[in-house]
């Protein structure tokens, strides 16, 4: 391990070989010289530790740097035996244009007949604010009572933001992770609108809300699936520390929050004590506590742990096995074609 272009194991094992040929040192002093370099070696364990070799974030690696492309490098796109995906033409395009041949400039004294036509799309995308306005008659009796046509479902208000509109704006917050004040600056650049932040905060509100369903299906669809990813990340909820607990397999996932990390939280949540099937998870000790399921071992923690073995111990048979499981995983996605 190097630090500061220092071998931190060759600077240790030099000492560990000159306390062994001096014998004049006493051994209180040996004791302490132990314990000292036993903390070197911990804090420089430390300091090599980072989203490679670890479960550290790649937001907390120290001196995180951006590699920039040096000339000679494969060039920017698709590589080669990179299978490409070409921008295919639809069947059903929303607008077309027909393009007529301006007659005049053919040559004089022919006849011309339609014989087909030669057609080229163009993908694009308009970013606009859409209005409707709906105009509900109004009937009124000899009697003088008055009958109004019923407006849409949802439409409530003399004027109100659309279900598209609210849709983008809990996209843009709670998947893309755009901040409030960067959304209100899109939809007024691109859409002419102004939101308040009060207003983008009502729509998350409002998802919220209406996902609440989807938490009383997808918990027992979890409980009963064959497969079940779990893992857990600190978060901040409020300036305080919480643990994001997630439970997913192929086709569902579910996130909750919760101030502890351990049991107490994953059987607040109700998952994982009802999972009957395999369990995958990073060998975190609390996940052993359900012993009514099988348990699996995930590989993308193993890789980042046999590379802290090889890189930081020096481990030879850590990077063989690294690159076994690597070879492993891309054997199987060939044979899966």
């Amino acid at each position: 391990m190097t630090i500061s272009d220092i071998n931190v194991d060759e600077a240790l094992e030099r000492v560990r070989q000159q306390l062994k040929e001096d014998q004049t040192v006493s051994p209180s002093l040996r004791a302490a010289i132990d314990v000292l370099m036993l903390l070197v070696k911990l804090m420089a364990d430390r300091l090599a530790t980072s989203s490679r070799n670890s479960s550290k974030p790649p937001s907390q690696d120290p001196n995180r740097q951006r590699r920039s492309r040096a000339k000679g490098e494969r060039r920017p796109g698709g590589q080669p035996g990179h299978e490409g995906k070409t921008l295919a033409p639809v069947t059903d395009p929303d607008e077309v244009v027909k393009l007529r041949v301006d007659r005049r400039q053919l040559p004089k004294g022919r006849s011309y007949r339609p014989v087909g036509v030669e057609t080229r799309q163009v993908q694009d995308i308009v970013i606009q604010a859409v209005v409707t306005e709906y105009q509900a008659e109004v009937l009124e009796d000899d009697q003088g009572q008055r009958y109004v046509a019923p407006f849409p479902e949802g439409v409530t208000r003399p004027i109100q933001y659309g279900p598209r509109l609210k849709a983008h704006v809990v996209y843009l917050s709670q998947y893309q992770l755009l901040p409030y004040a960067r959304i209100r600056e899109l939809l007024t650049s691109q859409c002419g609108l102004s939101l308040s932040t009060g207003t983008l905060f009502a729509f998350n509100q409002e998802a919220y809300q209406r996902a609440e369903a989807f938490a009383e299906w997808v918990i027992p669809a979890l409980r009963e699936a064959a497969t079940v990813h779990a893992d857990e990340t600190g978060m901040q909820v409020g300036g305080k520390r919480y643990w994001l607990h997630s439970a997913s397999n192929e086709a569902l996932t579910w996130l909750a929050p919760h101030p502890k990390r351990g049991q107490e939280a994953m059987d607040a949540i109700g998952v994982l004590p009802f999972v009957r099937g395999v369990l995958v998870h990073d060998h975190w000790k609390p996940y052993y506590r359900y012993p009514d399921c099988r348990h699996a071992l995930c590989n993308a923690h193993h890789l980042r742990e046999l590379t802290a073995a090889w890189e930081n111990d020096g481990q030879a048979w850590a990077k063989a096995l690294h690159d076994l499981l690597l070879e492993m995983h891309r054997a199987v996605e060939v044979a899966d074609g």
